[in-house]
């Protein structure tokens, strides 16, 4: 059976590296040109989608695309020495009611802008977005470095820095000793008692000033769908396999990681 790898139409540095890697590997690579799925790969038994949220919405149901994410509110059920800060997930209609700064975003799409906001008053209205928006509100934070990490079966396949104080930084990133030390910090997040993430997936984590001692300590910033996450400089071949097991044919999708499949919608463009 061929393997397919199908990219949208807008075209990133991380698709481009995943398509060089799916051909060293003899997959087919097809860059759609419309949000339309052309008819010979519906319901095709060898695809395998890397894109945005949006565009997976908009041909993944036809494709017949089993898209694995974590859960909304993963983050805010990790223990306090996972996250080092309080995070509640919560409703919009919740959120505009903060009378104090905090760092809120959507927990899978890009609705609104994540970032810090003043007070709740900063945030979308009803007239932009529904009350019953989920967000994620936590406490503001500044990580001295954070790591992107590719992760299937528990196992970190690819890993890479990706910022420095707030700032996006790739440069010698390889040569960081922290990768190992993010990677093990990382692979704690799949033992018993966690809360569960899909097999296939991506973990940002960082360094994080301790509020008592000042130590930086690891802690989690978020878990993203791997099929729309860019690899930054992490290996592309090691990103591109949990890439593959987060976005296949949906009948190939295993028992346990069936609640994690997102519920595609129809969105036409």
């Amino acid at each position: 059976m061929e393997r397919v790898l199908i990219l949208p139409p807008r075209v990133t540095e991380t698709g481009l590296a995943f398509s060089d890697a799916a051909r060293r590997r003899g997959m087919r690579v097809e860059t759609l040109h419309t949000w339309r799925l052309p008819e010979h790969l519906a319901g095709h038994p060898g695809a395998h989608l890397y894109a945005g949220p949006l565009f997976a919405d908009a041909v993944g149901a036809e494709l017949g695309a089993g898209l694995l994410e974590p859960d909304q509110d993963w983050l805010a059920r990790l223990p306090r020495e996972a996250t080092r800060r309080e995070i509640v997930f919560t409703t919009l209609a919740r959120a505009r009611l903060l009378d104090r700064p905090a760092f809120v975003k959507p927990p899978d799409d890009k609705s609104f802008p994540a970032g810090v906001y003043v007070s709740g008053a900063g945030l979308p209205g009803p007239d932009v977005l529904a009350d019953d928006a989920p967000v994620l509100v936590s406490d503001v934070v500044r990580f001295e470095v954070e790591f992107r990490l590719f992760v299937a079966a528990g196992r970190v396949c690819a890993v890479s820095r990706y910022a420095v104080d707030g700032e996006l930084d790739l440069a010698a990133y390889a040569e960081d000793p922290r990768c190992a030390e993010a990677a093990a910090f990382a692979s704690e997040l799949f033992s018993a008692g966690m809360p569960e993430l899909p097999s296939a997936v991506v973990v940002d984590v960082g360094l994080l000033a301790d509020a008592g001692t000042g130590r930086p300590e690891w802690a989690v910033i978020e878990a993203n769908a791997a099929w729309a996450s860019g690899h930054y400089a992490a290996d592309p071949d090691g990103a591109l396999d949990v890439v593959l097991a987060a976005s296949r044919p949906v009948a190939g999708i295993a028992p346990d990681d069936r609640r994690f499949l997102r519920r595609l919608s129809s969105v036409t463009r």
